[in-house]
């Protein structure tokens, strides 16, 4: 038997749900397609990719999800980061930047494109990620 599935998501869970989604609904220019007020909503987003990478050494504390001092079922921060693929990185920047939510840091180079780092109302992890052109 093959493990067979038909659609892929991410979900963010958050006790600010709607200051969430006004977020996103800014930030990816879209209305939810599905919308129950202070309970769920959803947006479609072009595609869906699952990457898992190891963060450089010096961003390593923030993906550190378990606390030594705490059972494991205790998190105290998440490993999942939405990255968002960009055609233009400066312009998704000033987009961020105009909601209200400036990316910390710089941009970084990577082996796959140009990045950074920024952070939703709930602090949760964004990557703008904009692919390495091809000669």
């Amino acid at each position: 038997m093959v493990f067979q599935y038909t659609n892929a998501f991410v979900t963010i869970a958050s006790v600010n749900c709607e200051k969430l989604v006004n977020f996103y609904t800014k930030l990816l220019e879209q209305k939810p397609v599905i919308l129950i007020p202070n309970v769920y909503a959803e947006f479609n987003l072009i595609s869906m990719r699952l990457g898992i990478f190891k963060p450089k050494n010096t961003n390593e504390s923030e993906f550190e999800a378990i606390s030594n001092d705490k059972p494991l079922c205790v998190y105290t921060k998440s490993k999942i980061s939405l990255c968002l693929e960009v055609s233009n990185l400066e312009d998704a920047i000033a987009h961020l930047t105009a909601l209200g939510y400036p990316p910390p840091g710089n941009i970084s180079i990577a082996d796959h494109g140009r990045e950074i780092y920024a952070y939703d109302p709930d602090g949760n992890r964004l990557i703008l990620h904009q692919a390495k052109e091809e000669c």
